[in-house]
């Protein structure tokens, strides 16, 4: 789960990293209100789910809290990569003497959770790293040692040759990673890591994002996601216990167990065809599952195939069929459906095909092909 910046900082602040005072607002006036209220220069930053924000103008400098209320105004109702500004964070400003980057994440090939820190802040990480990656340092934590006094002053030193900052940026990078660990977080960064012109470590930008597994723990972190930035088709999803990730393909699939759907888009894609999504509908086969997943997939107008792969084991085959009639009584679906039923209950599950006339294989290899034969590939 993606959260804006200043709920990332509310995050931060929690474990007691040195951030800028700054309030969310929805209106020019109240952007207006805050800057008057601080006394001095802020910052209005629209708040969306989406990087370079900086670049799209959704940040803007305000030295006079008239500058606030136009540059709210500017910035409210923009559309920042697909997606409309409709708060934004009005933040004191800092005279900044010097920007780092420093952030966390779990990287799944080491199995461990990576600190990427570089002098280098302000910019992307990945510009940094594909034109100056000697600028960078990686450095795995143990995850039972967790991040440790010495580990974090030698990660501060690569950024700070002047010892005296490099133990206070320590100390922060101490605090970032309990963050990240305590909020079950996949990724923590702090770009800029500010030194401001009185030497005051200071982190300007927030990001973080959240595993959504581990939010049954947090309940508060939980109501930090923003329906409006959400996949509408992923919260469908969700509610009815599927998981569906949106591709851009053109076959629809529904499949039961994560591994088989990995597998079912490796094929399409290796006869030549492009998955529009990864849907899996677990282990239950029950009919409302099934409508529900084909409701999800005919939402995408990409879709001019659904395919159905099923294996039967604690999916029953005769259910999922059931389900796929219901469905297409129900839904009246515009676009083919292929089918591979095969395990518990399979030739019960094809005998309830028949009916409608539908394709049904035990083997993969052929029902993949049957998909593609009724699409045009996408490029």
């Amino acid at each position: 789960m993606k959260i804006h910046e200043y709920q990332a900082k509310e995050i931060f602040g929690k474990f007691g990293m040195p951030i800028p005072k700054g309030e969310t607002v929805a209106s020019p006036d109240e952007a207006r209100n805050i800057a008057v209220r601080y006394e001095k220069p802020v910052m209005v930053k629209a708040q969306v789910h989406v990087g370079g924000r900086g670049k799209a103008g959704g940040i803007k400098f305000c030295k006079e809290p008239d500058d606030a209320f136009f540059a709210a105004q500017e910035v409210l109702g923009m559309d920042i990569k697909g997606l409309i500004v409709k708060k934004v964070l009005v933040t004191e400003a800092v005279d900044i003497k010097h920007e780092a980057y420093v952030g966390i994440i779990l990287d799944r090939a080491t199995k461990k959770n990576v600190f990427m820190v570089s002098p280098a802040g302000g910019i992307d990480i990945e510009q940094v790293a594909a034109e100056t990656p000697e600028k960078i340092m990686k450095y795995a934590v143990d995850p039972l040692m967790g991040l440790r006094q010495f580990e974090a002053l030698k990660l501060a030193r690569f950024v700070y040759p002047d010892i005296k900052i490099a133990r206070k940026a320590a100390v922060i990078l101490i605090k970032l990673y309990n963050s990240f660990i305590h909020s079950d977080a996949s990724l923590a960064e702090i770009n800029p890591l500010v030194l401001d012109t009185d030497d005051n470590l200071i982190a300007l930008d927030a990001k973080v994002n959240l595993d959504d597994n581990g939010l049954f723990k947090h309940p508060d972190i939980e109501e930090y996601r923003d329906l409006d930035a959400e996949d509408p088709a992923e919260m469908e999803a969700k509610r009815n216990d599927l998981s569906f990730v949106k591709l851009e393909g053109n076959i629809g699939c529904c499949v039961n167990g994560a591994g088989l759907a990995m597998a079912t888009m490796d094929l399409v894609k290796y006869f030549g065809g492009q998955p529009a999504n990864f849907l899996d509908i677990g282990g239950s086969s029950s009919p409302e599952k099934v409508i529900a997943a084909m409701r999800i997939i005919l939402d995408d107008p990409n879709v001019g195939v659904i395919l159905f792969n099923i294996f039967g084991g604690i999916t029953r085959c005769d259910d999922v069929a059931n389900g796929i009639v219901a469905a297409v009584e129900k839904l009246n679906p515009r676009v083919p459906i292929v089918v591979r039923l095969t395990g518990t209950n399979e030739e019960k599950g094809k005998e309830i095909l028949q009916g409608l006339n539908f394709p049904a294989t035990t083997s993969m290899d052929e029902v993949v092909k049957m998909a593609i034969s009724e699409v045009t590939p996408v490029a």
